[in-house]
């Protein structure tokens, strides 16, 4: 059977990696596959083509978005593109994995609206900005500067939750994690069942 697409959009900070990674580790039953980027930037440290990102050269991303093989991408800056391929989340699907997305909100909704009911996308939101800031502030890896453009950012972001299925409210961690798994498994289990639910 062919899999489907788990999508996790959120705010810098809001605790979407970590719910992420808690699902692909603890959850082996999910049957889950991680998507991996492509990338023209060049790779860092121990960083592998197909580990960590397909490396591409601009002329290479510039020629894929040419024949229309992305299913989202951006340019972040002059030839410094990112971008989702569709043929290796289309194999994995094929394969009966279920490929699970950890991507900005644009993208999310780019891929959600690309796959429709074969995706689920999920909106990770922190509980309010003033505890965004908190956790920004207790990271300890951004300046004062940073940490506001962040939080500027975040509110920006969090005016698109409505356009996803479904938001989870990261005011605990562990209840948002045990949300997500729920509602991931009743999407899995039946996604039929699923749409007529959350239709009503």
């Amino acid at each position: 059977m062919a899999g489907k697409c788990l999508i996790f959009s959120a705010p810098s900070g809001s605790g979407k990696s970590t719910i992420v990674q808690w699902l692909t580790r603890e959850h082996p039953e999910l049957n889950l596959a991680f998507s991996i980027s492509a990338t023209s930037r060049p790779p860092r440290g121990t960083e592998q083509h197909g580990i960590e990102y397909f490396f591409l050269t601009p002329e290479e991303f510039k020629q894929k978005i040419n024949d229309n093989e992305f299913l989202e991408y951006e340019e972040v800056y002059t030839n410094r593109y990112y971008g989702t391929l569709k043929g290796q989340i289309e194999e994995l699907l094929r394969n009966g994995k279920n490929v699970i997305f950890d991507i900005d909100i644009k993208g999310g909704l780019n891929i959600k609206k690309y796959f429709g009911e074969r995706a689920l996308a999920i909106f990770i939101q922190p509980p309010g900005v003033d505890e965004l800031r908190k956790r920004l502030v207790g990271r300890a890896t951004d300046s004062q500067e940073q940490i506001e453009e962040r939080l500027g950012k975040a509110e920006y972001e969090m005016s698109f939750a409505s356009q996803f299925d479904t938001i989870i409210i990261n005011d605990d961690l562990d209840i948002a994690k045990s949300e997500t798994l729920t509602t991931i498994q009743k999407f899995l289990k039946d996604s039929n069942t699923f749409w007529q639910q959350y239709s009503v």
